[in-house]
């Protein structure tokens, strides 16, 4: 991975909480545990030696229960609290040697935060609310008005600029905080248990409308929360943190099918992999691929090699047009068929290869035959069969 392609780059970062912290880092503390640092000096670890890197783009979720040192991780990205020891490189720039005036404009220009508070401001509307950023930047009136009205739109809130917040939900309140995070452009979101305080079903919509967002505007995210679901759900990359040290850093993938120690197993043993499991990771290659322009005599020779018995038909466009199997010796019986047109088609079932194996489960009991799996150009990558699956969901899939 590039420095241009690592927005966040994080390297031995410690916090220490009380009197005099560099005392950890003498006469062997630093490898000793958080309890026995605390008992024999009095002093508080809320980082441990916490390295990581965030990629342009990426959602990025840090997780952990509490007290885990998730919170004090976020607040030291961006120097709200100020680390004892580290790094912390954003775009390559060692935030850690800003000036009081250059930190506070990367903070403004750089950074949007959203938080389970929504820190609104109860006496504003929402479009000021949202608008209150790009004021504090010194943007006038109409230019951040016609910017925030743009913002509220993207959350779906259009209609909705002239309440107040307190006549709206609470999901409703997270939106807005969400708005006026997105209305100052900002480089990297940082969210801090932003969906926590809402009510299941419209913390999942909340989820949901970030995905959505995630597709549409492509945001570097750094994403803290303590459920291990809304980790799985929305994390590109997750870390897990215990006592102030990242313990498991991987794909959702990875966390749930190889946990690294005891207690990340413990956390992931009622998760389901064919919720985390994608396609990409259980297909096989296609046994037989034919085009509508060859004989059925050699498409059926294809099906007879791959063993399979049938094979993807694909038109000269290059679009699947569905699956043939051995009925093509009914076309040869009739004689004289120098191409598949004529020759009985059966729907294929497709999947892309970044969908979860849940989504293949249902097309797998519908048809007998192996499911496609396709790129966005409707290239054929693989094929996925009613073994993948179960493969995909058994003990067997962790260790391998």
């Amino acid at each position: 991975m590039s420095q241009q392609e690592r927005q966040i780059q994080v390297s031995g970062l410690w916090k220490v909480f009380g009197n005099n912290p560099d005392r950890v880092f003498s006469d062997g503390y630093e490898s000793k545990s958080r309890s026995e640092i605390q008992d024999e000096l009095g002093l508080v670890v809320g980082l441990r030696d916490v390295s990581f890197s965030v990629e342009t783009g990426q959602v990025f979720v840090i997780m952990g229960l509490s007290g885990s040192g998730k919170s004090t991780l976020v607040r030291c990205l961006i120097r709200l609290i100020e680390a004892t020891r580290g790094e912390i490189h954003f775009d390559g720039q060692d935030i850690l040697g800003y000036s009081e005036d250059e930190l506070r404009d990367f903070r403004r220009s750089k950074i949007g935060m959203v938080f389970q508070h929504y820190s609104l401001l109860p006496h504003r509307r929402v479009m000021d609310n949202v608008a209150y950023g790009l004021e504090i930047q010194g943007m006038d009136r109409e230019a951040r008005y016609e910017v925030a009205a743009k913002s509220i739109e993207t959350v779906g809130l259009d209609g909705w600029e002239s309440y107040y917040p307190r006549e709206m939900s609470g999901g409703m309140q997270q939106r807005v905080g969400l708005a006026r995070a997105l209305a100052v452009n900002p480089d990297v979101l940082l969210m801090d248990e932003p969906f926590s305080g809402l009510d299941p079903l419209i913390r999942r919509e909340m989820q949901d409308e970030l995905m959505n967002l995630q597709q549409e505007l492509g945001r570097t995210i750094v994403f803290i929360t303590h459920d291990l679901d809304e980790a799985l759900k929305l994390g590109d990359r997750i870390v897990i943190m215990r006592d102030g040290a990242i313990v498991q850093e991987g794909s959702p993938e990875e966390i749930v099918t190889r946990p690294a120690d005891d207690y990340v197993t413990e956390f992931v043993r009622d998760v389901s992999r064919a919720k985390v499991i994608r396609a990409r990771a259980v297909m096989r290659e296609p046994a037989a691929a034919v085009h509508e322009s060859q004989r059925p005599q050699d498409a059926l020779r294809a099906i007879r090699i791959g063993g399979s018995g049938a094979a993807f038909l694909f038109g000269d466009d290059g679009a699947l047009r569905g699956i043939v199997s051995e009925n093509l010796t009914e076309a040869m019986e009739r004689g004289g068929a120098e191409s598949m047109v004529g020759v009985k088609i059966r729907p294929a079932m497709t999947i892309s290869p970044n969908a979860y194996i849940e989504d293949a489960i249902p097309m797998a009991a519908l048809s007998e035959h192996p499911i496609a799996v396709l790129d966005e150009q409707g290239t054929l990558l693989g094929e996925i069969h009613r073994s993948d699956l179960l493969a995909g969901m058994s003990e067997s899939a962790q260790e391998g």
